[in-house]
């Protein structure tokens, strides 16, 4: 199976079949171009005046030397193009929430819904 096959089964069948994905995702890694990582990227583009914009969720690969390709760990980096700053981005950069944060979010909600 390929990644297409993947996208129109089960939740079920999909995990029965995940490690499929390996080869595809370690073929991308390989062929990279030299000081490339890889990141996934949520983009939102459009007229964000007139429509909702459209959001698309990909894989990208990324020169290292970039914001993008130095973020570590949980960090998380917003790049807002814009016309009035061209093709160099305002960037937005800090820690994201990571699993211990998250964990302690979803405990203070739990305690909350308690009260």
């Amino acid at each position: 199976m390929n990644p297409k096959e993947l996208q129109n089964i089960t939740t079920k069948e999909f995990l029965q079949n995940i490690e499929l994905l390996d080869t595809h995702f370690q073929q991308i890694k390989e062929n990279q171009k030299e000081n490339h990582v890889l990141r996934y990227v949520g983009e939102l583009s459009g007229d964000l005046q007139q429509t909702k914009g459209i959001l698309e969720v990909k894989l990208v690969s990324v020169p290292k030397n970039t914001a993008l390709g130095q973020l570590q760990g949980a960090d998380s980096l917003f790049e807002i193009y814009t016309e009035s700053y061209g093709a160099q981005p305002l960037v937005i950069q800090g820690a994201g929430a990571g699993a211990n944060v998250t964990a302690r979010g979803v405990f203070g909600d739990i305690l909350r819904l308690n009260n």
